[in-house]
């Protein structure tokens, strides 16, 4: 009598787990691409404020006139928040990428938790075939034994 084959009655559950481990693999990668492009952008907006000072500092030798000075001044104060807004929006990205960094170490956990237990429960299953097979096996040799010394 030989057992039913192993089936692992929680592998509904480790397939969403495992599916869930899939989703935050890609929202952690999303994450990760849109805090390259606030690095970037904070990048684009560093440069553009130092060109705005170096051609305030170009200009300061000439003569201007104070329509010039405060339209630069509001180009200049535009670029800094500019610059603030990105960095505002840099640390977000960074603190997104360190939640989705969580979710995924999370999801793994759960997802091996059942793995573990999946290849515990089939380890056991083998050794009761094994000791069901062995006991089958010295039964027969018993019986064998016995007709013969009969």
């Amino acid at each position: 009598m030989a057992l039913p084959p192993f089936t692992f009655r929680l592998e509904r559950v480790r397939e969403l787990r495992e599916h869930a481990e899939g989703q935050a693999k890609e929202q952690l990668a999303a994450s990760l691409s849109q805090q390259l492009r606030g690095q970037a952008m904070l990048a684009q907006a560093s440069a553009r404020r130092g060109a705005a000072a170096d051609a305030r500092r170009a200009q300061e030798g000439g003569v201007l006139s104070a329509a010039d000075l405060v339209a630069h001044q509001r180009w200049a104060d535009a670029l800094e928040r500019d610059h603030e807004a990105a960095e505002a929006a840099l640390h977000r990205y960074e603190a997104e990428v360190a939640d989705r960094r969580v979710a995924l170490g999370e999801a793994s956990k759960e997802r091996e938790v059942l793995e573990r237990l999946k290849t515990r429960q089939r380890e056991a299953h083998r050794l009761e075939t094994a000791r069901r097979e062995g006991a089958e096996l010295d039964e027969m040799a018993l019986q064998r034994h016995a007709r013969r010394a009969a």
